[in-house]
């Protein structure tokens, strides 16, 4: 099980207590930037991040059994009905308790929930997102997201037919990820009611027009005002107000992203040095330290992801003890 199961997931584990009869069966699929894994077993497991375990965001849905997380000594647990939200190196320990045990989980990669959180807020993550652990099935926003969680892992599971989707299995990443981030209380939640109902005044808007604009071009931020009709000073604060960033750090952040598009752009040769200046960055390790807060990984190991986006692994195994 541990081969099958823990393998592909790469957690390490031990059971709670001493096994006796142990039986167990595991369906895992990998692509891309998503695993899935249906585990069912008759004991009773503690798991836990390795340093060679992806940073993930783990998403268990409880069949039967309880699944749970320890994090700074507090237990959060799942039963059906229910979903548990943890990232994988934040969490002490993951857990699975019940006389028999069927759960599954959907493991996604941290820097899709950076991606979508950039997105969202148009500024790097760059604390800790603290989404909330437990989400309920019945409330409306745990309904819809627990349809699409189910949706992605039946779609990966059995026939898997999503995996001959690629198009599908992109759409289905990105509106899961704009789910949680907005429907998932977090650490920037209330920011994100604050700016819901705000629309940026028109100045704001033109501002952000001349940036796209001109992005590739070594513009200022006195450029920007002008172009807006604005003072910097009255840029500056329009853009706080109603982005909570500086005009600056907004288009470092349309920059980054751009990189990221020209990183993952399996046409594009280019070295991440000439990327990286490109799109007005001067200094390497700055800019790889901002893009990994943004994305959650490294501009190379974006290029070398690229390469492997595609690939996909299944396994099924069964077993006793």
């Amino acid at each position: 099980m541990l081969e099958t199961f823990i393998g592909a997931a790469h957690f390490d584990a031990s059971p709670a207590h001493r096994l006796e009869g142990f039986h167990w069966s595991a369906d895992v699929r990998v692509h891309g930037a998503m695993t899935v894994v249906d585990l069912a077993c008759n004991g009773e497991w503690n798991l836990w991040a390795t340093l060679d375990t992806p940073e993930w965001l783990t998403i268990h849905v409880p069949r039967t059994g309880i699944s749970g997380m320890t994090r700074r000594q507090t237990t959060t647990t799942a039963t059906p009905g229910q979903m548990l939200l943890g990232q994988s190196h934040e969490a002490d320990r993951f857990l699975v308790r019940g006389e028999f045990h069927r759960s599954q989980k959907l493991f996604l990669h941290w820097n899709q929930i950076c991606q979508a959180f950039g997105q969202v807020f148009e500024a790097p993550l760059v604390e800790p997102l603290n989404l909330s652990p437990l989400v309920d099935g019945s409330s409306a926003a745990g309904h819809l997201i627990k349809n699409l969680v189910e949706t992605i892992i039946g779609g990966m599971l059995g026939d898997a037919i999503l995996l001959h989707s690629p198009i599908a299995m992109v759409n289905l990443n990105q509106a899961l990820t704009h789910l949680l981030i907005r429907s998932v209380p977090h650490r920037y939640s209330q920011r994100l009611e604050q700016t819901a109902f705000m629309p940026a005044p028109r100045h704001v808007r033109r501002a952000i027009d001349f940036m796209h604009a001109n992005i590739a071009r070594p513009i200022t931020i006195s450029m920007i005002a002008q172009s807006a009709n604005v003072s910097v000073r009255t840029l500056e604060t329009g853009f706080r107000t109603f982005k909570d960033a500086t005009p600056a750090g907004y288009l470092r952040t349309l920059r980054l992203q751009a990189a990221r598009s020209d990183l993952l752009d399996r046409s594009n040769r280019q070295s991440v040095r000439d990327i990286c200046l490109k799109w007005g960055f001067s200094h390497a390790g700055r800019f790889s330290a901002l893009y990994r807060s943004a994305y959650g990984e490294s501009p190379r190991e974006s290029v070398r992801r690229k390469f492997s986006a595609g690939s996909s692994q299944s396994g099924i195994r069964r077993g006793s003890l």
